[in-house]
């Protein structure tokens, strides 16, 4: 066998996924706050581009009012020369030896509860005047928003570990006791219970565990009542003894917790010795105490969902779609700062950044733009083949997946998916996510149109919610209902759908609505 070597030409194709066509693939699936996020940083490391309403911001609020103000100066002056820096040095244009200086001493600042001897301030025309230091003061001497600077500095919200902090300075006085408490106090979580044992902290600290076990019972004695338990049991049972309701009865009710949800009466009233009105009464105890007392130091601010798209009936029937303008990033290319860099750029490098620069910059001008383009695009789609949720309700949506909408506005699914990924739907009937509208399908037993699995959720749903207490159904009662709308299912498909909407079984159903019928009498 004879190794050589020779030349060869050939032809292939592949497809090679560019940087730009990345950008904009990873563009499609963003949220309206991932993109907001990602658009910010673009404007952060490229000159080149810029918010489209930044040019009528700094206009209005500089280069186009300093014309006007020049303006207004020069008729306000008449004739008058332009002072040079000479002239503008000379005493008659300096302060005088009576006038009030250009900075302030806030050493010597006092509100009215000051010395009686200090000056009073001159009184300020209608409207407050500008103070030396370019604020709006009042007539008081003091700023529109009122109060003493300090009573400004002072922190707005406690939290839970400065909260507790506090209760251990002052009640424990033991450096030992302290150090645990430190420590204790920030094995804390956001609900309140004690994460992570005892033996890690005796073995920083450097004491045995009955000592640390010790300082947690003092600890479990500060405010929030029910704080620096480790499990529910001993958070309610905290709670009860700051309540003076611990009794053994009340003990062995929380020694059996699992029994209180799955509302076992009988094993109950064996467990505690009472009777059922005893019983009854220390369930409803149970429940009106706080599982997570700490709950209320946590300030975590809800965020609203957004909507991407907005769907409204239209003036002359129909559905007007339209994209939420809010979160859409209005992102535009500075052409006059580019000319006038390039003009003013001689290095080879220089060149070549700029124009890297501007390709990147009309490159995602042109993705943001073909994003909204293809949102819409998809949304219309939607609304289309869901008209009728859209006008009578979930009983009336329709099954659908991906490759239906693909095969209708000529995309590929994973551009469908990518679009409708993280995007919300603002409609008639609510705000919905708009992977709701992509549901499985169910066949119909009399072989019409097949049902929306989300629809027949809905159908389980509504017969368990009007089920009476004698008359609990079961998931294969349930299927016979069903089967008598023509909706073919099968009884694990139903057990399936039921948990999935946390509703109990028939059985538990059925000791639920006994139970709350005894606990109501």
């Amino acid at each position: 066998m004879q190794l050589g070597q020779r030349q060869e030409l050939r032809q292939s194709q592949s497809l090679i996924m560019t940087p730009q066509l990345q950008q904009a693939i990873k563009l499609l699936q963003l949220s309206h706050l991932e993109l907001a996020e990602y658009v910010d940083q673009e404007l952060e490391k490229n000159p080149l581009l810029e918010l489209a309403d930044s040019d009528e911001v700094e206009r209005g609020d500089g280069e186009a009012d300093q014309p006007e103000a020049a303006a207004a100066a020069g008729d306000a002056a008449g004739d008058a020369a332009v002072k040079d820096s000479a002239t503008l040095s000379q005493d008659e244009v300096l302060p005088g030896s009576n006038d009030e200086p250009l900075d302030v001493n806030y050493s010597e600042v006092y509100d009215e509860s000051g010395p009686s001897d200090v000056p009073a301030a001159p009184p300020a025309p209608a409207g407050g005047d500008l103070g030396a230091t370019g604020s709006r003061t009042n007539g008081s001497g003091g700023s529109d928003s009122g109060g003493s600077i300090i009573e400004q500095t002072v922190s707005g919200e406690i939290t839970l570990h400065e909260h507790l902090s506090t209760q251990l300075s002052m009640d424990i006085t033991e450096p030992v006791d302290r150090l645990i408490g430190f420590h204790l106090i920030h094995m804390v979580d956001e609900a309140g219970y004690l994460s992570g044992g005892l033996d890690h902290v005796a073995e920083q600290v450097g004491c045995d565990v009955a000592r640390v076990e010790a300082t947690l019972a003092k600890l479990q004695n500060f405010d929030p009542p029910g704080i620096f338990a480790r499990d529910l049991a001993e958070c309610l049972a905290l709670q009860l003894r700051e309540l003076d309701r611990l009794d053994p009865a009340m003990q062995a009710l929380l020694d059996n917790l699992d029994l209180v949800a799955r509302h076992d009466q009988a094993a109950l009233l064996t467990k505690c010795g009472v009777d059922e009105e005893d019983l009854a009464d220390m369930v409803h105890e149970i429940r009106a105490l706080d599982p997570k007392p700490a709950q209320s130091f946590t300030h975590e601010v809800t965020q609203a969902v957004v909507p991407d798209v907005f769907v409204r009936p239209g003036p002359n029937g129909g559905w007007s779609i339209e994209l939420n303008s809010d979160t859409l990033p209005r992102v535009l290319v500075n052409q006059q700062y580019y000319a006038e860099v390039t003009k003013q750029t001689s290095s080879r490098s220089d060149k070549t950044y700029i124009a890297e620069q501007l390709s990147t910059a009309n490159w995602l001008v042109k993705s943001l733009e073909q994003r909204a383009t293809t949102i819409l695009k998809v949304a219309t789609e939607l609304v289309r083949q869901q008209d009728g949720f859209l006008a009578k309700g979930i009983e009336h949506l329709r099954p659908l997946t991906l490759r239906n909408i693909a095969e209708a506005i000529d995309m590929h699914e994973s551009t469908v998916s990518r679009v409708t990924a993280n995007k919300y739907m603002s409609t008639p009937r609510g705000i919905y996510q708009m992977k709701y509208f992509f549901t499985s399908a169910i066949s119909s037993s009399s072989g019409g149109e097949s049902l929306s699995a989300e629809s027949v959720r809905h159908k389980i749903r509504e017969m368990i919610e009007t089920e009476e207490i004698t008359a609990v159904l079961s998931d294969d009662k349930i299927v016979e209902l069903l089967r008598e709308d023509n909706v073919e299912i099968a009884r694990r498909t139903v057990a399936k759908y039921r948990e999935a909407m946390r509703i109990p079984s028939s059985v538990n159903r059925r000791r639920l609505k006994k139970s709350t019928a005894w606990e109501t009498r």
